[in-house]
C-alpha cells in the first residue's frame, strides 16, 4: 500500500505563488509516475501535470503550460509542483497520484493512476 500526502496549499492573491509537495511512505515503488490533478467546486477533477518515474517526461494541461514546473527528487520519493502567477481560476483541491508506471511514460488520465493523496485546497483572491 502506498501512502501519499499533499502540503504546501493555501490562500494567496493573483499573481502569487504556492509550491505544493506530495511525499510517499509506505510500500513504494522503485519506478512510478507522478501526477497532479485538480477538482473545483461543481467541476470535474481534472489534469494538471505529470512526471514519468525517468523524469525524462513531463507533460503539462495547456491551462497551467508556462506557469507551473513539475518536478521530483527520488531520494525523498517525492514530488514538488510550482505555481506561479496564479490566476482565481487555479482555486481547487489539488491532488496527488501514483501509479507504478516505469520509464518515460507520463499518464494524464486520472483512470491510470492506482494512489491518490486526500487533496490540499489552493485559493486564489482576486
Amino acid at each position: 500500500q502506498v501512502q501519499l500526502v499533499e502540503s504546501g496549499g493555501g490562500l494567496v492573491q493573483a499573481g502569487g505563488s504556492l509550491r505544493l509537495t506530495c511525499a510517499a511512505s509506505g510500500r513504494t515503488f522503485s519506478s512510478t509516475v507522478r501526477g497532479w490533478f485538480r477538482q473545483a467546486p461543481g467541476k470535474e477533477r481534472e489534469f494538471v501535470a505529470a512526471i514519468s518515474a525517468s523524469g525524462r517526461t513531463v507533460y503539462y494541461a495547456d491551462s497551467v503550460k508556462g506557469r507551473f514546473a513539475l518536478s521530483r527528487d527520488n531520494a525523498k520519493n517525492s514530488v514538488a509542483l510550482q505555481m506561479n502567477s496564479l490566476k482565481p481560476e487555479d482555486k481547487a483541491v489539488y491532488y496527488c497520484a501514483s501509479a507504478p508506471v516505469p520509464g518515460n511514460s507520463a499518464p494524464t488520465a486520472a483512470t491510470d493512476y492506482n494512489y491518490w493523496g486526500q487533496g490540499t485546497q489552493v485559493t486564489v483572491s482576486s
